[in-house]
């Protein structure tokens, strides 16, 4: 199995970067954060005919979308959980596991609202696991797990995606069931990164964070074999993130 996420910051400018990077990976399982689109929106072109989509978004701002491939499911229910607002989540399970798309907010325009965000995602974490369910959370949470997932030019004390409070309720999601897929896979590296400021060519110097993730179920991170981030990928300031599993 091959699950990809990537917050595309605009699928509009990226329509055409989408279609041939999914026609290259080809992943069975893709979200997508930052689409900054209404559904009648969406390009023609990004309307992949071999998967199942629910286009979650709004105008000009946040968005989500969870696209599963046809020939896994029938007919997914696709849905939003009670704590989704501003467009920042979607759901749908396939047999035993559940998948979903989410876009945390950043937490500079109300701090307050992405720590609710983040508790609620942890607690229904837990709900999910608690119904016999597994889980593969994939997008965009906007925290610097630890100081490891900032390159050093990058470490500011305090700054929101690293404060320790944030990082805290990391653990707690950790603590719902999941495995951070990148870190388990890769343990040692510290180069390995998502997202770069869009200035002084931070990305060819890789001077960025690790902000986009796949976390998934123990039984599920038992099986993968590889979780990368492909920087070299398209012209978003976040680059994608694909995991391969053995089944």
């Amino acid at each position: 199995m091959k699950v990809a996420t990537w917050n595309v910051n605009g699928i509009r400018a990226r329509a055409a970067q989408l279609c041939e990077w999914v026609e290259q990976e080809r992943p069975d399982v893709l979200c997508l954060q930052e689409l900054k689109a209404e559904p009648s929106q969406i390009p023609e072109e990004c309307k992949l005919v071999d998967y199942h989509v629910l286009w979650h978004g709004l105008k000009a701002y946040s968005g989500v979308s969870l696209h599963i491939k046809k020939e896994m499911v029938e007919n997914p229910q696709f849905i939003h959980p009670a704590f989704d607002m501003e467009s920042r989540i979607v759901t749908a399970q396939v047999g035993n596991v559940v998948f979903a798309s989410v876009y945390v907010p950043n937490g500079g325009k109300d701090y307050q609202v992405k720590v609710d965000f983040l508790n609620s995602l942890a607690r229904w974490a837990r709900e999910v696991h608690g119904d016999g369910k597994e889980l593969v959370l994939c997008g965009d949470i906007n925290v610097a797990h630890t100081d490891m997932d900032v390159h050093p030019r990058e470490r500011k004390p305090g700054v929101i995606g690293q404060r320790p409070e944030e990082r805290a309720l990391f653990d707690k999601l950790l603590g719902a069931g999941l495995v951070d897929i990148g870190r388990a896979t890769d343990p040692e590296n510290a180069n390995v990164f998502s997202w770069w400021p869009p200035w002084r060519n931070m990305r060819q110097r890789n001077i960025g964070w690790r902000i986009d993730y796949i976390l998934a179920s123990a039984a599920i991170a038992g099986r993968a074999a590889s979780c990368s981030v492909l920087a070299q990928i398209g012209t978003s300031d976040h680059a994608p993130v694909v995991m391969t599993t053995a089944a």
